[in-house]
């Protein structure tokens, strides 16, 4: 019925632009504190909404690209779920397992020199997967608090249905159960996605891409895949470790950096591309993304992606 059906939370995020805040490093530059003024009024320069989270951005990226996509979600029975519903349904994602509940989800991003920082509010949820018979692609994100009755019926109907594919790019409530409540999701992986930070704190930390990407394999996905901000993306399929480098383009604003790559990356795979085009793909999609504000004004279409890819050109990736 569906070449994919992303899971997870969906929310609405307001983005805020400021200038009035300073960075703190420790002697680990990995390890930096976003700091404004306690008790004051801080100036914000610009102000956004969006639909935004993690599968929805996967969603909506994904139908732009050409496939047919639907999304399980849970959204309230308010103004901002409706937004949500009208805005999947303008991107032609189905709307099918979308389930109403109290209230909508909601995410402050605050933007600093490129960079974003995420205030998150998950409101608590009762999640019940749907049958999902007849889906190619499930991409499994962000959840709330009560993610390990979804792990258990994700993980029943995979055991039935092996011929489905699992992307996988664990959120917050799903890195802090820590990696016992991970494994059975991560042994039934075919591709998972993380960043660097996420990836030290699955693995353990104070290594490099490499033992990453083979401590993450062990663990069972068939493809790994660590995006690094500026430092560009790495992958390994259990033979070859590759790298490759981000685009030369302006950055207004990160946030859906990671999800847009992924959305990219799954979909030149589905339409039967190698890794190395699975990794262009993604890199000019992420790179259109943050030239714009929010996760899913720069997700680009098939013809868009063909045009900025001519326009900025991407190499190959190289084995590292």
């Amino acid at each position: 019925m569906f070449d994919l059906v992303s899971i997870g939370d969906s929310t609405i995020d307001t983005l805020l632009s400021i200038d009035d805040a300073e960075v703190n490093c420790s002697i680990r530059k990995d390890r930096c504190l976003f700091c404004v003024n306690y008790a004051d009024k801080i100036a914000v320069n610009s102000l956004h909404r969006s639909v935004a989270g993690n599968a929805a951005n996967n969603a909506i990226g994904s139908s732009r690209l050409g496939m047919k996509t639907a999304l399980y979600t849970i959204v309230g029975k308010d103004e901002a779920g409706d937004w949500i519903v009208s805005k999947l349904k303008q991107e032609r994602v189905s709307t099918h397992y979308v389930h109403r509940d109290e209230h909508t989800n909601a995410s402050t991003v605050i933007n600093f020199h490129g960079e974003r920082t995420i205030l998150v509010y998950h409101a608590p949820r009762q999640y019940n997967l749907p049958n999902l018979d007849g889906v190619k692609w499930i991409y499994y994100s962000s959840v709330g608090k009560n993610h390990t009755r979804i792990n258990k019926q994700l993980m029943a109907f995979l055991k039935k249905h092996p011929k489905v594919k699992l992307g996988y790019n664990p959120g917050t409530w799903q890195l802090k159960a820590g990696i016992d409540a991970m494994r059975p999701v991560l042994e039934r992986t075919y591709i998972v996605f993380v960043n660097k930070e996420e990836a030290a704190r699955i693995v353990g930390p104070q290594h490099d891409e490499r033992h990453y990407l083979l401590e993450l394999h062990k663990l069972g996905p068939k493809i790994c895949v660590i995006t690094d901000g500026p430092n560009g993306s790495y992958t390994f399929d259990g033979e070859h470790f590759l790298k490759m480098g981000i685009l030369p383009t302006p950055v207004v604003e990160r946030t859906g950096a990671g999800d847009s790559f992924a959305t990219a990356f799954i979909s030149a795979l589905h339409f039967g591309k190698p890794i190395k085009t699975a990794m262009c793909w993604g890199t000019v999609n992420s790179a259109s993304v943050i030239m714009k504000i929010g996760p899913i004004a720069g997700l680009l279409t098939r013809a868009g992606l063909d045009a900025m890819h001519k326009k900025y050109g991407c190499r190959h990736p190289v084995v590292f």
